[in-house]
């Protein structure tokens, strides 16, 4: 069954380029007049009837677009780089990072003798927290240690191509996938603990698609160096049965975009291996553009013409909505953001085993005050949303939500330092810590843990 598309009752102040999952259940969004703002839910948890209020902007000469980004694991989000600053081609390296709790940014902006240019990187957080991006031009990686705040370059040894226009999906092991983009139809795998690229086998079908914006040279840098855009892909999304589905844009000379599904490595394959999957309509494809998972396992789609598309395993089926800007974003709700306007809900139930579990917990909290909650699978089996190589929008960490049971209203407790970043992480016990919101109502509360909008069966906590 088709889902359903619903206006927010309070639209954006100005139209949404990016936006971030803040762990306190707010959302940030970044907007197309380079100002910043925070979507909070109503008091029942709804989004559609939440609100807007500004909040601070980025330190000042830096006015991105199409950046490398991430939520990190203590709840502050990074932006790092920009295709464009100020409004025209930069391949920036700047960087900043922002402080929910003091409404603060600050500069992080890495040495130029060692991160020139981050550009629209491609970029995920490691499941050890830290933060890492692929040097555009180059095939170098780079971490960002979030306790530190140091920049440093990581070992990477046997990349097939650089990095420009590739897109990163964290897997279940750790590793990141990719399927370039200047060696198509080739893929490969990062194994950070080794500090190497491991082939992934071919995509068979052609998902880069050409590159048709700029004339074939966009001067950059000092010496005005040219930069010759070898295509663009769409996103990537770890599914729940470990697949992943890929989308690509339309190849030179053909009428519509392919997409293909990745087998993940098994005793028997070293590599995986790669399945071609179903075709966009003729005249659509994904360029550039984002997917989300749903709650049911299937996929959504935004392709470059502005449609929706549900994939379920099988099929690519075009729903009836057309929208603007590509985003999406999966919210505690189960719902996915569009836009930073709208909000899609699907269809179908997820599986129980697909939800976080709780095995600790205080039985009592007081409000103003710091716990720890424990369980499995607060990560989620996904890092949610994807859009290739920039704009990520990755919801693969634990919310916490407790409702009172005698007022039915919502609060999300801010959650923080969580003992995991990773993907799918099974039966292995895993951990965060809640900050109970001073201004809650007291009694009985039902408390859930939220990862990539499916909860936990609730537990029972007194709020004092």
């Amino acid at each position: 069954m088709p889902g359903t598309v619903t206006k927010l009752t309070h639209q954006p102040p100005e139209p949404v380029e990016s936006t971030f999952q803040l762990t306190d259940g707010t959302v940030l969004a970044y907007g197309f007049g380079h100002n910043w703002w925070k979507l909070t839910p109503d008091n029942v948890g709804s989004y559609l009837n939440g609100t807007w209020t500004r909040v601070a902007g980025l330190p000042a000469g830096y006015v991105p677009d199409a950046m490398a980004e991430g939520v990190l694991a203590d709840g502050r989000v990074v932006v790092a780089g920009g295709e464009y600053n100020n409004g025209a081609f930069a391949f920036t390296n700047k960087s900043a990072i922002y402080d929910p709790l003091a409404d603060t940014w600050t500069d992080i902006t890495p040495p130029d003798s060692l991160i020139p240019f981050i550009g629209d990187s491609p970029a995920t957080v490691l499941p050890d927290g830290r933060f890492v991006i692929g040097e555009k031009f180059k095939k170098k990686v780079f971490g960002f240690d979030p306790k530190t705040l140091i920049w440093s370059e990581l070992p990477s040894a046997h990349k097939h191509d650089f990095n420009a226009e590739e897109g990163w999906t964290l897997l279940p092991d750790g590793s990141i996938l990719t399927y370039d983009v200047k060696s198509h139809p080739q893929s490969e795998r990062y194994l950070p603990d080794q500090g190497k690229w491991v082939d992934a086998g071919s995509t068979i079908v052609d998902l880069r698609g050409a590159e048709n914006c700029c004339g074939h040279c966009i001067p950059y840098g000092p010496k005005q160096k040219c930069y010759d855009p070898p295509g663009e892909v769409g996103a990537a999304i770890l599914r729940p049965d470990g697949t992943v589905f890929a989308t690509g844009s339309m190849p030179e000379g053909e009428s519509r975009g392919h997409t293909s599904i990745y087998s993940p490595p098994s005793r028997l394959e070293a590599k995986g291996h790669w399945t071609p999957g179903p075709d966009f309509p003729i005249g659509d494809d994904s360029f550039d553009s984002p997917s989300a998972l749903l709650p049911n396992g299937n996929v959504l789609v935004k392709s470059s013409r502005g449609y929706l598309y549900e994939f379920d395993g099988t099929t690519l089926t075009r729903e009836l909505f057309f929208s603007g800007f590509p985003i999406l974003m999966v919210l505690p709700t189960g719902e996915v953001l569009v836009d930073g306007s709208a909000v899609y809900q699907g269809t179908g139930n997820y599986r129980q085993s697909w939800a976080p579990t709780i095995s600790e917990f205080p039985a009592s909290v007081q409000r103003g005050s710091t716990y720890k909650i424990s369980g499995t699978q607060f990560n989620g089996l996904s890092q949610g949303s994807a859009l290739g190589d920039e704009y990520e929008s990755h919801t693969n960490y634990p919310l916490v939500r407790i409702t009172n049971i005698a007022s039915g209203h919502v609060f999300y407790a801010r959650t923080h330092d969580h003992s995991t970043m990773g993907v799918a992480t099974g039966h292995t016990p895993v951990f965060t810590h809640f900050d109970v919101p001073a201004n809650m109502e007291t009694g009985a509360g039902s408390l859930e843990v939220v990862a990539n909008g499916i909860p936990s069966k609730s537990v029972l906590v007194a709020v004092q």
